[in-house]
């Protein structure tokens, strides 16, 4: 019996956590009790397993971080490291673009520190990207490393706040991104490839 138990608990939160998903990537601000309906549970049963909307914001960020680190742990980062860069800044774009809207929700209602702490993975990912272009002479010494991933962080960011402005393609995105980081991190008197 316990172990029917388990199970029908597992398929609930995940239920709540598909529904929280596509209801976040909707609205932002969607409510407990939408995640509830659509995931075919009770508030009472979504609160047994997630005790705050702030829980259940973190563990579908969380899950999303993980399906995004599955996809970037394929791109191809051998070779030069700028075109190391544009593929994975394409690879990311698409996961930023797709979560864009948990982001906010994240953003807005986790502690302040939790998204940055959550993205530490695909940084140092980045950080490792970035320390062998300087090793090769291909990306600035002259700033520390923390700081060029924190640009990165950055301008794919407002890449998905530009696109939710309706200033900005989804299309167009990624090239920009690219342009944009391959200037930030040319080593200064260096033509920008």
């Amino acid at each position: 019996m316990t172990t029917g138990k388990r199970a029908d608990a597992q398929r609930n939160i995940a239920a709540i956590l598909g529904a929280a998903t596509e209801c976040l990537s909707r609205d932002p601000a969607a409510s407990t009790s939408e995640i509830a309906k659509a995931a075919g549970v009770g508030r009472v049963t979504l609160y047994g397993h997630f005790p705050s909307r702030a829980e259940l914001v973190d563990a579908v960020f969380v899950h999303a971080i993980e399906v995004g680190e599955e996809s970037l742990s394929q791109v191809d980062l051998t070779g030069d490291p700028r075109e190391a860069l544009a593929r994975l800044v394409e690879s990311s774009w698409h996961l930023v673009d797709r979560y864009a809207a948990l982001l906010v929700a994240a953003q807005e209602t986790l502690p302040s520190g939790r998204v940055r702490e959550l993205h530490a993975d695909p940084m140092a990912r980045v950080e490792k990207l970035l320390e062998r272009g300087r090793s090769e002479g291909v990306f600035r010494s002259d700033l520390p490393v923390s700081w060029l991933v924190s640009v990165m962080h950055n301008v794919m960011h407002g890449a998905a706040g530009e696109i939710q402005a309706g200033r900005l393609s989804s299309g167009k995105a990624a090239g920009y991104i690219t342009a944009t980081l391959l200037a930030a991190f040319t080593p200064p008197g260096e033509r920008v490839a």
